[in-house]
């Protein structure tokens, strides 16, 4: 498919994003970002703005959150531009389209960032002791072994299943996965400071969205639920406002991260639940399209499998 909007690696996914911005007159922006991809070649993150620079509506769409997971992302913004859905913008609105967050994950096919930061767990005050994770520092042996072998993963079933007999199977899944702020080389882990990534949204953030008086936002992703299907979820509870107006938006499939199939567990620290308080002038609206690819025991398996050798991060693949 050589019209396919989904780049074949990161820096394909890269020029074909902005070209494609570039055909629709969009003011183009990147973000360069201090180290280097597998073959030495550059990475950032890249922003495109089409509408009036005074725009009080905006619609904010977010790819690479999750490096590898910009695949996805990548071929969504690309397609949109292509099929010139700019053009249905609204009087007053304008959308910002911010390709490859996390671009060394993307390029070096990692989940993390490259401090092995789960950039959907970083999102906290950093000033104050962070969130405690016990069950993780009970799991984190099992959870991210040094040995790699079928006695090994036989060995980490039946301890996460004893745990999960014990504790509640939500136990479990908020374990391993709510985010850990103690284990650097540790999945899920949220750092101990803003990465560069968190940082980089935050200065797009007050440059671009100061104005605005009504945010919408898509930040995809792939990994968990149904395969093919694409989640719906809110980073609110159920039937608060935020809920409530993400489903008038979007339909009444909108769930509540921790209700659904394809993020049970509640997360510390991420993106769309810390953006309402970066823009408090702002009626925010903020969506994860979560698009499932395989069972939730292959993902999390990729996700605590060690990297091959040529790796440079230390764990991740996919998932919220």
């Amino acid at each position: 498919m050589t019209d396919s909007p989904f780049g074949e690696d990161y820096t394909i996914a890269r020029a074909m994003f902005l070209q494609a911005a570039a055909n629709q007159g969009a003011t183009l922006e990147a973000f360069d970002h201090p180290e280097l991809g597998p073959r030495g070649e550059p990475l950032a993150t890249d922003i495109a703005w089409i509408g009036p620079a005074d725009a009080t509506r905006i619609l904010v769409l977010i790819s690479g959150t999750h490096g590898i997971e910009g695949y996805c992302g990548s071929g969504c913004q690309v397609d949109w531009l292509r099929r010139g859905e700019a053009e249905r913008l609204p009087a007053g609105g304008a959308v910002l389209l911010v390709h490859a967050l996390n671009p060394y994950g993307f390029a070096w096919s990692r989940r993390v960032t490259e401090d092995n930061v789960d950039l959907n767990r970083n999102w906290i005050d950093f000033s104050v002791a962070p969130p405690e994770n016990p069950g993780f520092d009970e799991l984190v042996d099992i959870a991210c072994p040094k040995e790699w072998s079928p006695t090994s993963a036989s060995r980490a079933r039946s301890a996460l299943g004893a745990f999960a007999r014990e504790h509640g199977r939500q136990a479990l899944v908020r374990a391993l996965s709510g985010g850990q702020y103690k284990h650097p080389s540790g999945i899920f882990y949220g750092g101990d400071r803003p990465t560069w990534s968190r940082t980089t949204l935050t200065k797009i953030a007050h440059s671009r969205l100061s104005q605005a008086a009504h945010v919408g936002i898509i930040d995809y992703h792939t990994g968990l639920g149904p395969v093919g299907f694409g989640d719906q979820l809110v980073s609110a509870g159920r039937n608060s406002l935020l809920h409530v107006r993400a489903q008038t938006w979007h339909g009444l499939a909108v769930t509540p991260v921790g209700g659904g199939a394809a993020a049970e567990a509640h997360v510390t620290g991420d993106l769309l639940g810390s953006l309402p308080g970066m823009l408090p002038h702002a009626l925010v609206t903020g969506i994860a399209l979560e698009v499932g690819t395989v069972d939730a025991a292959r993902v999390l398996e990729a996700v605590r499998a060690p990297l091959p050798s040529a790796g440079r991060a230390i764990a991740g693949t996919s998932g919220r």
